[in-house]
């Protein structure tokens, strides 16, 4: 599982590193995950590792963003004026995300039951 970490943290140096030297405005760590993407995608060896450790991080995700919160209770003060904004956003966004997702999950079963998937086996 630590080579799977590592790999990960890999990644998002690569992508801090790509930011640094390009000046995008993107976040750092999705750059680094868009590029993990295209590795898992190119079938780069050793990319197997890499689901164990994420599995674990996802797994203990409470964790990962309790501090976000309380960032943004101590912080509060700087939110204020774009509460109504930021609660807005929050709530469509989780609510069209749950759309997107229930649609997609609806295609897929459908296709897999119709046997579009390629797999010939039963059971």
């Amino acid at each position: 599982m630590i080579d799977g970490l590592l790999i990960l943290l890999l990644f998002q140096f690569l992508g801090e590193v790509l930011i640094h030297l390009t000046g995008l405005p993107l976040p750092a760590p999705v750059v680094g995950m868009v590029l993990l993407l295209f590795a898992l995608m190119l079938g780069v060896p050793g990319m197997g590792k890499v689901s164990e450790a994420a599995g674990a991080l996802i797994r203990h995700i409470t964790l990962l963003i309790f501090p976000l919160g309380v960032g943004i209770v101590l912080q509060w003060h700087r939110y204020q004026d774009n509460a109504l904004a930021l609660a807005v956003s929050v709530v469509f966004g989780t609510l069209i995300a749950l759309l997107l997702v229930t649609l997609l999950l609806k295609v897929l079963l459908r296709r897999s039951s119709h046997g579009g998937g390629g797999d010939s086996r039963h059971g």
